[in-house]
């Protein structure tokens, strides 16, 4: 059976920036969703960490395994506190934005929802990160909204964008 990419949303955040990057209203009638992010942190250091939220916003039962390269080392990790995705910020290469995906399988069915995440961004060649995440929402709720927003209480930067997808098996 063929995948069908249906966009759903797209934001695109605007001057001064924003807290926070949100989907609401997400219809149940898909079987994954997938979300498309060009994102960059308003930091003033050289990475922050995005995190990812679902309905209520309260942080809870959210736990990931990462695993991280800058092309000189690799390191892996993991909390029980949130999903965690590394992603370029201010003191970075000016106007480089981080690539990154969230993909979630079966949002609206009643079990716990899995995430798997990829990320990728660069500082003007010098240092490149690649990080990829498997995540665990511990909650049976369809996921009817969606968050990202910065580990360190950071804006969005303008520009950065996120187009939410859902895909049917049909």
């Amino acid at each position: 059976m063929a995948n069908t990419f249906t966009k759903i949303a797209t934001v695109t955040v605007g001057s001064g920036g924003a807290s926070s990057i949100e989907f609401t209203s997400i219809p149940a009638t898909h079987t994954d969703l997938c979300v498309y992010l060009s994102v960059r942190s308003a930091r003033a250091d050289t990475d922050d960490q995005i995190l990812i939220d679902f309905n209520t916003y309260a942080g809870t039962n959210l736990s990931y395994k990462n695993l991280v390269g800058n092309g000189a080392s690799a390191s892996s990790g993991g909390a029980s506190t949130g999903i965690y995705v590394r992603i370029d910020a201010a003191n970075n290469t000016a106007n480089t934005f981080t690539s990154l995906y969230y993909y979630i399988p079966n949002y609206a069915g009643s079990n716990n929802k899995s995430l798997s995440a990829d990320s990728a961004f660069e500082n003007n060649s010098t240092t490149a990160y690649l990080n990829m995440v498997a995540g665990l929402w511990s909650n049976t709720a369809a996921i009817t909204k969606l968050k990202v927003y910065s580990a360190n209480s950071e804006n969005m930067a303008q520009y950065s964008t996120a187009t939410l997808y859902g895909i049917s098996n049909s």
